[in-house]
């Protein structure tokens, strides 16, 4: 693939979830999550990404290969409804399977999450989140596990999984990795929502931006990194190597998601109903034309 070809699988009839742009200039994809429902980590959200992931994988793999270094850099992943980045878990989902005893059905949604992070983490090309919108539990992980995080400084952020007896599945371990284990464990014990502010002081965020001003500031991140990018890629190896992520410390970690999950009391779950409500108000609305276009 030449530098300025489009790869033939960002192609937008693949997906109804996100909005898929390709900037031939900055060698770059963004990826706009654009839910048509709620704003959360749904099945078909996350059935997606994981499609876009593995296929820039493959892409980027295959160019390696046969020595072509002129393709693609990074994958930016942002939102297009406004104030929100994601909201997290599908809560609403959650709480029928937990009500009916689907622990099957559960742990196919957890392996959804491990497998997404998991791919993202070890993904050959820089990865970017630009958080605009608040990030909450899946959609604050979510933002984690880019190899970039970069915020608005109106943005708020937050694991609120505690609220109601459960934990979020891959926090964790990607906050101990940015942190400490006792930081990490801090953050996700407290319930609390931070300021992008807060956060880029203690280093979980990586560039603060002004408000509306996000595009640019990956714009300039991009910019800084090319000057440099082999260095910037060895120094990411170099944190593969100190600070390895495996699938078996997901997956066992997801287990004990499962298990917590299952333990919910009906009072843990109402409370939970609470914040699923709170989804079902961010209901996106798209225009008909607009859906019917990503058909």
């Amino acid at each position: 693939m030449e530098g300025k070809q489009q790869p033939a699988c960002l192609t937008q009839e693949h997906y109804r979830e996100l909005d898929i742009r390709y900037n031939p200039e900055q060698r770059a994809v963004w990826c706009y999550l654009w839910p048509t429902s709620r704003p959360c980590c749904t099945p078909e959200l996350l059935a997606e990404v994981q499609h876009l992931l593995h296929s820039i994988g493959q892409h980027v793999r295959h160019e390696s290969e046969n020595a072509k270094h002129d393709g693609l850099r990074y994958l930016i992943i942002a939102s297009r409804v406004p104030g929100v980045f994601n909201l997290g878990g599908d809560l609403a989902l959650f709480l029928k399977l937990i009500r009916s005893g689907d622990r099957e059905g559960l742990y196919r949604y957890a392996k959804s999450s491990i497998d997404i992070a998991y791919t993202s983490f070890h993904l050959p090309i820089t990865t970017i989140a630009l958080v605009q919108g608040d990030a909450l539990g899946g959609g604050f992980e979510g933002a984690l596990v880019s190899r970039v995080l970069i915020a608005e400084r109106q943005v708020q952020m937050g694991l609120p999984d505690v609220l109601f007896n459960l934990l979020p599945i891959c926090a964790y371990s990607l906050l101990a990795r940015k942190l400490d284990p006792a930081r990490a464990e801090r953050m996700t014990l407290s319930g609390r929502t931070y300021s992008a502010e807060e956060l880029y002081e203690m280093g979980v965020v990586d560039v603060l931006a002004e408000n509306g001003e996000g595009e640019e500031a990956v714009s300039a991140y991009i910019k800084k990194q090319n000057r440099a990018n082999n260095s910037y890629q060895a120094i990411h190896k170099v944190r593969q190597i100190y600070q390895p992520l495996s699938y078996d410390e997901l997956l066992q970690i997801a287990k004990v998601w499962l298990d917590a999950a299952m333990r919910l009391s009906e009072r843990d779950l109402r409370i939970m109903e609470r914040f699923a409500q709170s989804q079902e108000k961010l209901v996106v609305l798209r225009p008909p034309a607009e859906v019917k276009q990503l058909a």
